[in-house]
């Protein structure tokens, strides 16, 4: 990681942790306690300069949960150039809207499967 998170990233994280969106509650009691193939995710994890919603360290793997402002233009272009930035730091990003995660959570983890598979050493 390229820069340490500053204590404002750190309590903005903590803060989007107790304030999560119901879409995040679903994926993370998914993800939480090494459920998918052992690994370690942490959620709302302060990635300077972003705040990553779901990070595995040891795969260098982030996911992201997007919601319909995702889909607005400035958001898309934000949303890319975010992704090349990390992609650039050497994480993979795998982006899943709220709705897949609603109707189809066993797709989105079958998803974070494969991808967790591509990256394991």
């Amino acid at each position: 990681m390229p820069n340490r998170p500053t204590l404002d990233q750190r309590q903005f994280a903590r803060t989007l942790r107790v304030n999560q969106t119901d879409c995040e509650r679903l994926l993370w009691q998914k993800l939480r306690s090494r459920q998918i193939a052992n690994l370690k995710f942490r959620r709302q994890f302060p990635c300077p300069p972003y705040i990553l919603d779901f990070y595995c360290a040891e795969l260098k793997l982030a996911i992201e949960l997007d919601g319909g402002q995702h889909y607005e233009t400035a958001a898309i272009i934000h949303d890319r150039r975010r992704t090349l930035y990390l992609q650039q730091q050497g994480i993979e990003v795998a982006r899943f809207s709220n709705l897949e995660v609603i109707e189809q959570m066993s797709d989105v983890l079958e998803q974070v499967l494969r991808v967790a598979a591509d990256r394991m050493p």
